[in-house]
């Protein structure tokens, strides 16, 4: 069993994105420029978005932090992203979910230009991705395919069983790996709350990705031995022990699963890591106008 280490993958990337901003600044290029909006005071959106300007600053990268109350109109965080769809000097920009319940996240995804939609929300970007055209990837599915490319897993005829539909992580992974490519070709199966017999499903999976926001689900009778684990659940659950009173799991129950799996992530340390590094790609490609031109 080999542990993923998402945090020395994620540092070795990021070495590898400054030398390609240095390479392109000294070609003439502009300083690649991120944005981001964050509105109210969620811990856990505070906490990434601190993240992604820290790794700005580290790569090289020009950043705006853009804070508003949890007050904030709908038609006032529109204007916003009116204005940065229009600011010529910000490569891309995100809008950190979670969003207040009074504002429409859909319509707020559709506002953003999709030339700098460097998350990979937008519809524009999902058709081309689902096309196999040139797009910004997903970053938590861009985050997975690097992982699978950095550590030599193998998809090509695997059985891969997604655990999870959202249209952040689950979807479009499933799409990523069923594509034509050298990270795809596997055999593909989405499963849900719906799945009939979901045990079954997962027992027969080479690669299993958990994606379905529940502490520790998947146990060690539902993982064949040697299985590929990617675990993106990442899910507070209190514990008295804890400094803060609570520790964070993943969807996989690490001490059970790990014994029998051949490769697997941790949390914390796995594919969280992997996020960030992917959005930095994405606002280098987009200083670089390589998707849109």
């Amino acid at each position: 069993m080999k542990i993923i280490d998402g945090r020395s993958l994620a540092s070795e990337i990021k070495s590898e994105i400054k030398h390609e901003v240095k390479k392109f600044i000294n070609g003439g290029g502009k300083v690649p420029h991120l944005a981001a909006v964050l509105v109210g005071e969620n811990p856990a959106s505070q906490a990434y978005v601190r993240n992604k300007i820290k790794s700005c600053e580290k790569v090289g990268f020009e950043s705006t932090l853009i804070r508003k109350s949890e007050n904030i109109s709908e038609d006032e965080l529109l204007a916003i992203i009116d204005k940065l769809n229009n600011n010529d000097d910000v490569d891309g920009f995100i809008v950190q979910l979670p969003l207040p319940k009074h504002i429409d996240e859909s319509k707020v995804t559709l506002s953003i230009d999709p030339k700098k939609d460097v998350d990979g929300f937008h519809p524009v970007n999902i058709g081309r991705m689902a096309l196999g055209l040139p797009c910004y990837l997903p970053a938590t599915p861009n985050g997975i395919l690097t992982i699978l490319e950095r550590y030599n897993i193998k998809t090509s005829g695997k059985n891969i069983v997604v655990i999870g539909r959202s249209n952040i992580v689950g979807t479009p992974i499933s799409i990523l790996l069923s594509r034509n490519t050298k990270l795809g070709n596997g055999t593909v199966t989405l499963t849900h709350s719906r799945t009939a017999d979901l045990v079954s499903e997962v027992q027969r999976a080479d690669i299993i990705i958990a994606a379905i926001g529940i502490p520790e689900f998947i146990s060690a009778d539902m993982v064949k031995e040697g299985a590929v684990i990617i675990d993106v659940g990442i899910n507070r659950v209190e514990d008295e022990n804890a400094p803060k009173g609570y520790k964070l799991v993943g969807d996989v129950d690490f001490d059970e699963v790990a014994a029998k799996a051949s490769y697997i992530t941790p949390v914390p340390g796995g594919v969280g890591q992997m996020t960030v590094t992917s959005l930095l790609q994405n606002t280098l490609k987009a200083a670089r106008k390589e998707v849109y031109g």
